[in-house]
């Protein structure tokens, strides 16, 4: 069956998403500060102890959310993995400020 050209660029198979570069771009400008904070927290503390795993599940979901192919079929994973990974990344600063409100509190 020949290509239609008439059809709009989404129905087309194997099109890119024109802004799939959005989601990653917001999650990393918020994450890769924050994760370049914490390891340097971290390492001045030597080591960092039980958040080192979520720190490693950050970069890589950070990493995953670039690294999906751009089409809007996968839409849905990238956001996914984005927020995921912007979550773990504000993970250890949101429990220090918790733990902080909460020892203050008393």
């Amino acid at each position: 069956m020949p290509h239609d050209d008439m059809s709009p660029p989404a129905a087309r198979p194997g099109t890119a998403h024109p802004t799939w570069w959005r989601t990653p771009l917001v999650a990393s400008a918020f994450g890769l500060p924050c994760l370049g904070l914490e390891y340097v927290w971290f390492r001045s503390e030597d080591g960092a102890g039980a958040f080192g795993g979520i720190l490693y599940w950050a970069a890589g979901l950070l990493a995953l959310a670039w690294l999906l192919p751009h089409r809007r079929s996968l839409r849905a994973p990238r956001m996914l993995a984005a927020g995921a990974g912007l979550g773990c990344a504000l993970l250890p600063v949101l429990f220090a400020l918790a733990l902080g409100v909460a020892l203050t509190a008393n």
